[in-house]
Parts: structure tokens; C-alpha cells; sequence
């Protein structure tokens, strides 16, 4: 379920970005809007599977939790907000741990391939 309200966060930055008044033209700022929604619907969609058991969901979890992580790094060195990428990246170790943990690889195991065994 984290992974699905780290996509969810994902669409409220969305919307943020594209109320946000700025220097960005319209145009430009629709398309970054639109970029981040399909990410974060993406996110969204690998949090929904993995809470119905789709094992499938996990390698594109784990690969989308490194990502905010390096993220959630450049927040807190370069951009000079650690506000923002410590949780962040705290969110991202706990998440990894869960997927990659002994009893997260069992879980996956034991709800076998997502083939109908018929």
C-alpha cells in the first residue's frame, strides 16, 4: 500500500505543478503535469498489484524506490532541501526492506506465478 500513496503523492504534485504559477508557458507546463500524472498512475497501478498479489509488481516497485531514492538524495546534497528528502528517502529504505526482506520473498513465492493453472 506505501507504494500505491507514493503514486498517489505523485498525482497531488501533478495538480501542484500545474496550478503553480511560474515562468513555464502553458504548453510547458501541461506536459510536465501530464509526465508526472502517467508516472505517478504507473506507481499507482504497481502499488495496486502488489496488494492483490501480483508478483510481478515487485521488480518494478523496487526499481521505481531506487529512483525517489536518488531522488530523495539530490533534494537533501544539491537542491539543499533535506525537509523533503529525508523522508522521502527514510519512505524509500522502508518500502525496499519490505520488498526485499526474507518474509516479503516469501509472500511473493507463495502466491505463485499469475498464469490461470487451468
Amino acid at each position: 500500500m506505501l507504494v500505491g500513496l507514493q503514486g498517489l503523492a505523485g498525482l497531488v504534485f501533478a495538480v501542484a505543478v500545474l496550478v503553480q504559477p511560474g515562468v513555464l508557458t502553458t504548453s510547458d507546463r501541461l506536459g510536465e503535469a501530464g509526465f508526472f500524472a502517467v508516472m505517478a498512475a504507473a506507481v499507482i497501478g504497481f502499488g495496486a498489484a502488489l496488494v492483490f498479489g501480483k508478483r510481478g509488481a515487485r521488480s518494478p516497485a523496487v526499481l521505481i524506490e531506487l529512483l525517489l531514492l536518488g531522488i530523495a538524495g539530490y533534494a537533501t546534497g544539491p537542491s539543499s532541501r533535506p525537509e523533503y528528502g529525508i523522508p522521502v528517502a527514510v519512505l524509500c529504505l522502508v518500502v525496499l526492506y519490505l520488498l526485499l526482506n526474507t518474509r516479503g520473498r516469501e509472500w511473493a513465492m507463495a502466491h505463485g506465478s499469475d498464469e490461470d493453472p487451468d
